[in-house]
Order: C-alpha cells, then sequence, then structure tokens
C-alpha cells in the first residue's frame, strides 16, 4: 500500500521529493478514525463526566483534518496529475479512494451527534445533510469504479488479495448507517420512507459484496501465509463491515417508526437483533485474531506507519455497533462491551495520532518509500 502502509523512514535530504506528489487517498483514514471516536463517545451507554465534551472536541478537530486533506488532495491533483491519475491504475492504492467518501460521512455523523453543541441543531444537521449527500454519490462511484477497474485493469491474483479490497465496497454501508440519523429529520411522508427504503438497499449492495470478498481474503490468508509486516494492521479492516452493518441495521431501526406504519417497523427492530447479535460474535472473533496478528507482527519488528489508522474506524464501528444492540436489546453486557472496546479504541487512538504527528513532523510520512504489495512478500 504505497500510501498507506510504508514505514517511518526519513528519505535523504538530496532527494528534494514534495511531500504533496506522496499525499494519497489512504490519508482520509486518519479523518475517519478521529471522527468515529466523537460520534462513538456521544453514544455510550454509561455515563462519563466530560465525555460530551471530550467528543466535541475531538469532532472539531475531525472537521479540521478533513479540510487540511482536502486542500492538500486537491494542491496534489493540481500540481502533481500524474501521480494523482496513477493511483487509480495502482491495484495497492486505489481502493483507499473508498476512504474519501467515508471521511465525509464519518465527520457528518459526528456533526449530527455533538457538532449541534456548538453549531446549533439545525445548521448541524445541514452539514451533516450536505455531507451525506456528496458522501453517499462518491460511496456509490467507487463500489462501481473501483472493482470495475480490478476487473478490466489490474487483475489480481490470489496472492494480491487484501483486506484493504473492503475499503471499495463499504461507503455505501456507512452511508446506510449516517442516513439513518436523517431520516426524522425529512418532512413526514414518501420523502422520509425513500431515504430509509435507500438505506436499506444500501447495505444490501455493501453486506453481498462484503460476503463476496470475505471467503477471498480468508482464503489468501489461509493459502499463503500473514500479510508482510508493514500490511498487517489491515487485517483489522475486516471489522469495518461487521460493526458498520450492525450499527446500521441497529440505527435504521430506531428510524424505522418515524417513516414506515404498520408491522414493518417492529419486523425491522427484531431485524436489528437477530443480525446484529450474530455478526457482533464474529466480530468479537476476528477481533482477536487480528490482535494475535499484530502481536506477532510486533514481534517481529512491525514498525509504526501510516497504516495504523486501521485499528481505529474499524473498531469504532464495533463500538456503535454493541451501543445499537444495547440500545436495543436493553442489557447491560452490551453496555459493558460497548465501553470495553471504546476504551481500546481511544488508546488506539491516542497511539496512532501521536506516532503521525511525530511521522509528519519527522517529515517521513508524506514521502516514505512504497511498502511491498501483498503478494510479493511473505512474512511467517
Amino acid at each position: 500500500m504505497a500510501t498507506l502502509a510504508h514505514p517511518l523512514v526519513r528519505p535523504p535530504a538530496a532527494a528534494k521529493v514534495p511531500a504533496l506528489r506522496h499525499v494519497g487517498p489512504a490519508w482520509y483514514a486518519t479523518v475517519m478514525g478521529t471522527a468515529v471516536v466523537a460520534s462513538a463517545g456521544a453514544a455510550l451507554p454509561l455515563r462519563i463526566p466530560g465525555l460530551r465534551t471530550a467528543a466535541t472536541a475531538v469532532w472539531a478537530l475531525s472537521v479540521v483534518l478533513l479540510a487540511a486533506v482536502l486542500a492538500a488532495r486537491a494542491t496534489r491533483w493540481a500540481r502533481h496529475r500524474d501521480a494523482a491519475r496513477a493511483d487509480l491504475l495502482d491495484p495497492a492504492v486505489a481502493p483507499f479512494y473508498g476512504c474519501l467518501p467515508m471521511a465525509l460521512l464519518a465527520v457528518g455523523g459526528a456533526t449530527l451527534a455533538v457538532g449541534g453543541d456548538v453549531l446549533g441543531q439545525r445548521a448541524a444537521v445541514l452539514v451533516d445533510g450536505v455531507l451525506f449527500g456528496a458522501g453517499t454519490v462518491l460511496g456509490l462511484a467507487v463500489a462501481v469504479t473501483l472493482p470495475y477497474l480490478m476487473v478490466v485493469r489490474h487483475r489480481p491474483t490470489l496472492a494480491d488479495v487484501s483486506p484493504v479490497w473492503l475499503l471499495q465496497v463499504v461507503p455505501p454501508l456507512v452511508a446506510a448507517g449516517a442516513g439513518a440519523g436523517l431520516v426524522p429529520h425529512l418532512p413526514a411522508g414518501q420523502g422520509r420512507e425513500a431515504l430509509l427504503l435507500g438505506c436499506y438497499a444500501m447495505f444490501g449492495l455493501s453486506l453481498l459484496a462484503t460476503l463476496a470478498l470475505l471467503p477471498l481474503i480468508v482464503g489468501r490468508l489461509t493459502l499463503h501465509g500473514p500479510l508482510p509486516l508493514t500490511l498487517t494492521p489491515a487485517v483489522f479492516l475486516v471489522l469495518g463491515p461487521l460493526g458498520q452493518s450492525t450499527t446500521a441495521v441497529g440505527r435504521l431501526a430506531d428510524a424505522a417508526p418515524t417513516a414506515v406504519g404498520g408491522s414493518l417497523a417492529p419486523a425491522l427492530g427484531a431485524f436489528a437483533v437477530v443480525y446484529g447479535v450474530p455478526v457482533m460474535g464474529f466480530a468479537l472473533l476476528w477481533l482477536a485474531l487480528s490482535a494475535a496478528s499484530v502481536v506477532r507482527a510486533l514481534r517481529r519488528g512491525m514498525p509504526f506507519s501510516l497504516g495504523w489508522w486501521a485499528f481505529t474506524f474499524p473498531i469504532g464501528t464495533c463500538v456503535t455497533g454493541a451501543e445499537a444492540l444495547a440500545h436495543r436489546t436493553g442489557l447491560a453486557a452490551f453496555q459493558w462491551l460497548a465501553a470495553g472496546l471504546f476504551a481500546l479504541l481511544v488508546s488506539a487512538w491516542v497511539t496512532v495520532f501521536a506516532g503521525t504527528v511525530r511521522g509528519l513532523l519527522g517529515g517521513a510520512l508524506p514521502a516514505g518509500p512504497p511498502a511491498p504489495r501483498p503478494g510479493t512478500a511473505r512474512t511467517r
């Protein structure tokens, strides 16, 4: 992953490589990972003094990060268009274009969750609506364009399979969860119902695409062994669609009574539990397997890289998924699960954010050397 998983190695001074030339789409992961901390903190089903204020501060930071990365990426497209276009043809980098719509959606969701404390509720809904619209359109475009490029241009082999591939199909699933928060703010009638069912359609789109990719990912890991050390954090990306799908069905079930009548709303509420509980169980299994893989890689010298942001957003979706189940079932077990996962999320975010700041100040991250492709190196 040329832009996500390069080690912190300072480039030689004589190289004089323009930093912005190496600011790839993976930098949007810093926005996603920060915004999800705010959203997860706002919905935590336990009362913790100062948590709301801290979540608001993190949301404000995510807004600043989004603006900074958007500006850097726009400048890169203007000054280094050849490099930007090459990203789309690079099978290791192209999937990270999915991070852009997810960053927009994550910041929009956090704005609706806590931004109203600063902007006012009406302005927060407006900002979320704009970001939701842009993120949804871009997410659907990514979900069509990138798999198409994979088939007709990239032509990968099984050894090239990576959990990073999920980034190109998950954005509509993030949009489904984000759209649920906007359903009650639309005028009553067909608009609400259309948005609700449209979100369920995006949920199905991403879920079925994820189910098609998961066997490939498991097969690659089983038949070809662990990913290269610098790519090991990517195993956490599988948690993203698991946690986000649980979050989406929970939030959509909460919004359903305002949009649909009859027996449909209770049925959607039941579906949220019947679907969410087993998926959360599998997510916890994958979390344990991923943690074991990372511990193994750390013992073998895995360096810090921008790829460590994979520890944040996927875990954050599991937090919000557990929060949705806690709200839907009322079980204290899910409340404590959400709290434990949130503590893990905050620890990961602090570690990765501090490492990223050190990398930026040292000049290593924007111009680091490319990482190995999944199929070109094996570390047993």
